[in-house]
């Protein structure tokens, strides 16, 4: 898709370490994975909130 190879992959880390530094790179993917867990779960959320609103119309109307 992107195209980018094995060296590539290499050289974005090694960026990323510098930017961040060794010590805050754990902190920055645990905030990255909550982040991803918040947005899920919100979205579920939202389907549900979707699905009970149209169960809840439909039964109302008989």
């Amino acid at each position: 898709m992107f195209g980018l190879g094995f060296w590539e992959l290499i050289v974005i880390l090694v960026i990323v370490l510098l930017l961040f530094g060794a010590r805050k790179l754990p902190e920055v993917g645990s905030g990255i994975g909550a982040g991803i867990k918040n947005f899920k779960n919100a979205i579920k959320n939202n389907e549900d909130d979707k699905e009970e609103k149209k169960n809840s119309d439909g039964s109302s109307s008989c």
